[in-house]
């Protein structure tokens, strides 16, 4: 009888722990917008993955780890779902329109059973202290700026007007995702993510320079 190689069955039991440990985070972003993240626990986890519950326990020393590791997950998801594909349009206002479009169709498509993950969590935790709330508002600082750079760059490439304020820009383009997330999801119908679209292409529009004018 051979003994199987040391390394080999060492890489093996790392690339099973990391398809677990996968599994289990997809499986807790999923449930976080719709129990929320506070709601998270071994024992629904389990029952969601049909893992056991020392299975699940092996990955995570604390109900905190495993919220910090949910929101990095849910990190990853956005950023091949909606940044990526967006970020494969050229700079300026078609990129600008393309990360909002990617956004909005990520909602559409339920690719969280909640909506938004981050629009989920963020009115979870907004008045709680602690690094899950911190890892939230960095989330959220970070994506605005995402918003707030590409507005600058189409300024400097001439598609914007020069008195655009990227700040406010990105702010009225988050806020009207945000409020399309939250009524499509109440009323279970898809107007307000086509009215929000229709609102985007509008404020876009409104700050074009002439020659590069609708």
């Amino acid at each position: 009888m051979s003994v199987p190689d040391a390394e080999n069955s060492s890489r093996k039991l790392r690339s099973d722990g990391e398809r677990s440990r996968k599994r289990i985070l997809e499986t807790a972003a999923d449930l976080a917008t719709t129990i929320g993240l506070g709601g998270l626990s071994i024992g629904e986890l389990a029952r969601a993955t049909g893992m056991s519950k020392g299975g699940i326990a092996a990955h995570f020393a604390s109900k905190q780890l495993l919220q910090l590791a949910t929101i990095d997950m849910a990190l990853s998801i956005f950023q091949r779902e909606v940044l990526d594909p967006a970020f494969r349009t050229s700079p300026g206002v078609p990129r600008l329109l393309s990360i909002c479009e990617h956004d909005l169709s990520y909602i559409r498509r339920r690719v969280f059973p909640g909506g938004c993950f981050f629009s989920a969590v963020a009115a979870e935790f907004c008045n709680r202290a602690g690094s899950v709330k911190n890892r939230i508002a960095e989330a959220s600082k970070v994506w605005l700026g995402l918003l707030e750079t590409t507005i600058r760059e189409a300024v400097e490439l001439g598609q914007l007007r020069n008195d655009t304020d990227p700040e406010q820009l990105a702010f009225e383009l988050n806020g009207l995702i945000v409020s399309a997330n939250f009524e499509y999801m109440l009323h279970e119908e898809p107007t307000p993510l086509d009215r929000a679209e229709h609102a985007i292409n509008r404020a876009v529009d409104a700050r074009r320079t002439i020659q590069h004018g609708a």
